[in-house]
């Protein structure tokens, strides 16, 4: 289970219809058994894209989300070392103590539930700027210069 010490599900605050309609989007399509699992994986996710985004991709993202997630974003210091697709799913599974097929699930649901959330250009600009691998988790195809 991925937890957050900071986060309490006993008295949580309300939420904006926008984050809710992205947590229930996430656990419909995730098929999370219940809204808390699915805003684990919306946590958890969105702070390692946090981690991994800077500069004007970051901002623009951050235009696009519901406050509750442009904070999780935007809270994150940027790592100094930009993962690939796959070493940014590893890295959240060693974070979370989750499985590799866990994380990845959880990745590819919170990931394809952000990029309809922020529409095409947004999404784009941060798959120009990160590393291969990155679009199939915002359930794309990989983006290839032309030849």
């Amino acid at each position: 289970m991925i937890t957050d010490p900071r986060v309490s599900f006993e008295n949580p605050q309300p939420y904006s219809r926008a984050y809710e309609q992205i947590l229930e989007k996430v656990r419909r399509e995730g098929a999370y058994p219940t809204r808390e699992r699915a805003e684990e994986a919306v946590r958890l996710v969105l702070a390692g894209l946090g981690r991994q985004l800077s500069g004007d991709e970051r901002a623009d993202l951050a235009r696009c989300l519901p406050l509750e997630a442009t904070l999780v974003v935007t809270t994150q210091i940027p790592d100094t070392r930009t993962l690939t697709g796959w070493e940014f799913v590893k890295d959240l599974a060693a974070r979370s103590r989750a499985s590799l097929a866990t994380t990845r699930w959880d990745t590819g649901s919170v990931l394809a539930a952000v990029a309809a959330q922020a529409g095409t250009h947004p999404i784009t600009r941060i798959l120009r700027q990160l590393p291969t691998g990155w679009a199939l988790l915002f359930g794309q195809a990989e983006l290839t210069p032309a030849a």
